[in-house]
């Protein structure tokens, strides 16, 4: 991936979390009653992971620090290498599982975690988000 695409992918990500902030707004009443705004959210959350897992790869490839064989295998590797905390490998993997959940199992998603994750979790990606973008800048 050239750091051109990196920049691309980076764009998205941000419009994408900007997306799931505003859908953030909703009122748990309006949100579970209304298909439109926990279908948008489903769908931004699964985005914004594979964005994340994108980019990660892209880290990992970069640092030769070992075969992705999956995404789950990005954040071991980064951990490894020194690019990412324990928490964050820890969470990374939550939320790796999470987007498995949404594309997976749609018909089994709980749309209180859904919620909770608009609502709680958006600093997760985020705090992902820079500590790659801070690996991307050390490596190139």
């Amino acid at each position: 991936m050239s750091d051109d695409v990196f920049e691309r992918r980076t764009r998205r990500f941000e419009e994408i979390l900007g997306i799931l902030e505003r859908l953030a707004e909703t009122p748990w009443a309006r949100f579970h009653g209304d298909p439109e705004k926990y279908g948008s959210s489903e769908r931004f959350l699964q985005l914004a992971v594979e964005v994340l897992d994108d980019l990660g790869a892209h880290v990992v490839a970069r640092a030769r620090v070992g075969p992705v064989a999956s995404y789950g295998d990005v954040p071991a590797r980064l951990l490894e290498a020194g690019h990412l905390s324990e928490a964050q490998a820890r969470t990374w993997r939550r939320i790796i599982g999470f987007r498995d959940v949404l594309v997976h199992d749609y018909l089994e998603v709980d749309l209180t975690i859904v919620y909770d994750v608009l609502q709680n979790r958006l600093d997760d990606l985020r705090d992902l988000h820079r500590t790659l973008l801070a690996a991307h800048r050390r490596l190139a």
